[in-house]
């Protein structure tokens, strides 16, 4: 059956990915170039939830920084406590403070309290952010411009509270990492091994989600929410799950991106970062399943590149892109397999109703014809789950 084709293309895609990150990547690349990967990589998990959220739930998140910026910061506040030792004070506070640990870091001296808060603090604050949006069915550009808004504020914020939040130069400086030396290069592949088994466990989650019964739902929902609404189930809840798997998925890029580059600053996570990162998903693909990642990767790769042989003009090559995928690949760039097969599939003899014209590997992606519209969707919502 075709599901069950595309489902071993989408698997088999998912092995392929964690070969190359996790056996091909630390054997070839120098540690300079894994360590940059490793930050790629944590940019790319924002770009998983994205693609949640955007790709098949319809909600335009612009504001990702913030949950980007509070796993970073969550994680950055436990490392400056580790470096200062039991009851010490952090640098930074000595130099822009009083010289006295505020009573709500005190807790994030635990890494216990730190990995919990990371996981759940997140998710809660964009769970209260959705119901209170998605009930009053805000949806769309108002959406977009609120999440937007959200992130340019949380930037704001941090550049206002220097004394605990390093003002514009944000938290750097880590030695440490839960007691690992972050100077030793061996603990630098650890941390790489560590967002690439991270990043491959999100993929593998957010597929078994778009094959459950809640992803049929949630594309149901993108796509007739009134009729969900009359069939009986809350949109709202819906939307609100998956926006909260998105912001999870933000902070822990963002608490591994803190060690990974050594600094997180409100340049991490306002508007500018929120944008390039929808960017990366829009161009690898933001209805597919790898789509986002490698989206994601490609984008952040160019960045670091071209910034390095164009100063001054890179920008405009990342906006060419952008234009040239939206014009001819509005599905990304992971669909581009697909296309080529249609193309030549409708140029060949043997062309007909039977020609396979379904997405690369591990695309996910839902425009097959065959697999019915959203409100059928609805109807049936679990019978493949």
């Amino acid at each position: 059956m075709w599901w069950r084709r595309e489902g071993v293309r989408a698997w088999g895609g998912i092995a392929l990915a964690a070969v190359l990150l996790i056996g091909v990547a630390p054997a070839v690349l120098s540690d300079f170039r894994l360590n940059l990967l490793a930050k790629f990589l944590c940019l790319a998990m924002v770009a998983v939830g994205i693609g949640l959220a955007w790709g098949r739930g319809g909600m335009l998140v612009l504001g990702q920084g913030v949950f980007f910026g509070l796993g970073g910061y969550l994680m950055a506040m436990h490392m400056k406590l580790s470096d200062a030792g039991p009851g010490g004070v952090p640098d930074f506070l000595l130099l822009y403070g009083d010289g006295v640990v505020p009573a709500w870091w005190e807790p994030l001296r635990s890494p216990v309290v730190t990995v919990l808060a990371i996981l759940v603090l997140p998710a809660a604050i964009a769970t209260v952010l959705g119901l209170a949006v998605f009930r009053r069915r805000v949806r769309g550009a108002y959406f977009a411009i609120l999440s937007q808004a959200l992130a340019a504020a949380f930037a704001i914020l941090l550049v206002g509270q220097q004394k605990v939040t390093g003002g514009t130069n944000g938290l750097n400086g880590f030695r440490s990492f839960f007691g690992y030396d972050l100077a030793d290069p061996v603990n630098k592949r650890m941390l790489y091994l560590i967002a690439a088994g991270v990043l491959i466990a999100m993929v593998a989650a957010v597929r078994l989600l778009m094959r459950s019964r809640y992803g049929e739902l949630l594309v149901a929902v993108r796509d007739q929410e009134n009729r969900v609404r009359f069939l009986g189930y809350d949109p709202a809840v819906v939307k609100v799950v998956a926006y909260a798997v998105a912001a999870a998925f933000a902070a822990i890029g963002g608490a591994l991106f803190a060690p990974v580059v050594g600094i997180i600053s409100p340049a991490d996570v306002g508007v500018v970062p929120s944008i390039a990162l929808l960017v990366g998903v829009a161009i690898g693909g933001r209805a597919t399943l790898l789509g986002p990642v490698l989206g994601s990767i490609a984008v952040s790769w160019a960045e670091t590149t071209l910034s390095e042989q164009f100063p001054s003009f890179w920008t405009y090559f990342q906006g060419a892109l952008f234009i040239v995928v939206v014009a001819f690949l509005p599905n990304g760039l992971a669909t581009l397999g697909g296309a080529l097969r249609r193309r030549r599939g409708a140029a060949g003899p043997d062309a007909g109703p039977g020609a396979d014209a379904g997405p690369g590997p591990g695309t996910d992606a839902p425009a097959d014809p065959r697999a019915g519209s959203a409100t059928d969707t609805v109807d049936t919502a679990g019978r493949h789950a």
